[in-house]
């Protein structure tokens, strides 16, 4: 079920011992056993579309979601993304608001942020993978800690990077991140529950490109 073939070169010399690991094991074995009886979001051949769009030397940016999309058809593998003619999620909804606002572009016909990803923006969530019409239910089956391991090196073999972290999940990942060597940008989460708390306003792609400018990095065309 973890299809580790799959898996861009640059990521799999990084993380590659996290594959021989206790948890990393049961994994493979809790996702195996998941297959036979659900089916599993994002299909297992986009399982690291993420790492495969945004190859390790390549990422400028890191927007951190929590676990893919649970519905058919959405999830691609990218987080807050869905496929082109999908019908656009309240949170992505926001997101593009606040991208318009920001940036003062048209809204976008489409949700899906491969655009972002080819540019260097690691679109990863916390979990990569979720079962049928049941949000969070591979929650503490190792997800956590093979991604915790990718953020803490980002932070530690890279330099001058953009953390977009939203919502207090993720804003507690900046725990991992050295602050002195990358930019954490946090806000509430863009659910249409939290996004009027301080997410509408907080400006992050425009805050992004003004980072990645002033360390003579290309900037991000955020335009969709």
């Amino acid at each position: 079920m973890v299809p580790l073939t799959s898996l861009n070169k640059s990521w799999e010399k990084v993380l590659k011992g996290e594959f021989s690991k206790g948890y990393f094991l049961e994994l493979q074995d809790f996702l195996r056993n998941e297959a036979k009886n659900h089916t599993l979001f994002p299909p297992s051949h986009n399982l690291f579309n993420a790492f495969n769009l945004t190859p390790f030397e390549n990422v400028k940016v890191v927007i951190l979601g929590q676990d893919p999309y649970h519905g058919v058809g959405q999830s691609h593998g990218l987080a807050f993304s869905v496929l082109q003619g999908t019908k656009i999620p309240p949170s992505l909804h926001n997101i593009l608001k606040e991208l318009v606002d920001d940036i003062g572009c048209d809204y976008p016909q489409s949700g899906d942020l491969t655009h972002w990803a080819k540019q260097g923006v690691l679109l990863l969530n916390t979990l990569l993978t979720v079962r049928s019409a049941q949000p969070l239910s591979h929650q503490n089956r190792g997800w956590e800690q093979f991604t915790d391991e990718v953020i803490r090196t980002l932070s530690r073999e890279r330099e001058h990077l953009v953390f977009i972290l939203w919502g207090a999940p993720a804003a507690k990942k900046s725990a991992l991140i050295d602050g002195t060597r990358h930019l954490i940008l946090k806000a509430p989460h863009p659910s249409p529950l939290s996004s009027y708390r301080g997410f509408f306003g907080s400006k992050p792609f425009s805050q992004t490109n003004g980072y990645l400018r002033e360390w003579e990095i290309s900037e991000i065309e955020w335009k969709l």
